[in-house]
């Protein structure tokens, strides 16, 4: 049902090409992640790590960059904001903020993007952070926030080849995925 109230839209393919955007980092951990101080995006890094790993794609997992990370935390969970500062050419800034990025947020990817780092956005509809974007895809009204992370996760992992593969792996992903994705 999801499908069919997407198609019309033209979010799904918008959300394949976006997938294949994200996997352009050569390296991995060339996919760097950020959400707000409010909502850092644990769950969709784990779903791209989930897809780099399951269709070889080592690129696609991302180093998640945190606003606070403890001292104490393993080391891939204590990255934080000054890995933004050291972004360049090769690597992907993926912002996900489903509300207004914070002014500090914005002047960080706005300092990535200036030494050559490309930029990525899945936002609600904040117009200054789609400016600073190489390419951004929009919330559609009819899923969740999280729910598009899910849809955007199976599409990086997705075969570039097969036209249907998007369509066949969000399926998949609706019909495991439990509790509702429409709001």
């Amino acid at each position: 049902m999801l499908r069919q109230m997407l198609s019309p839209t033209g979010w799904l393919e918008r959300a394949q090409e976006f997938g294949r955007a994200l996997r352009t980092p050569r390296d991995p951990g060339g996919l760097l992640l950020v959400g707000t101080p409010e909502q850092e995006p644990w769950h969709l890094a784990a779903h791209l790590g989930d897809e780099g790993r399951f269709n070889d794609l080592p690129q696609l997992t991302p180093t998640l960059i945190r606003w606070a990370p403890p001292q104490d935390a393993p080391p891939h969970l204590r990255v934080g904001l000054d890995r933004l500062a050291a972004a360049g050419r090769g690597e992907t800034l993926f912002v996900v903020a489903e509300e207004d990025a914070p002014a500090p947020l914005l002047e960080r990817v706005d300092d990535a993007r200036r030494t050559g780092a490309r930029i990525l956005t899945l936002d609600g509809g904040d117009r200054e952070l789609r400016g600073l974007a190489h390419e951004s895809l929009l919330l559609p009204p009819l899923i969740s926030f999280d729910g598009a992370q899910h849809l955007v996760s199976a599409a990086a992992g997705g075969s570039v080849e097969r036209r249907r593969g998007l369509r066949d792996r969000i399926a998949r992903l609706l019909d495991a995925v439990s509790g509702p994705l429409v709001d």
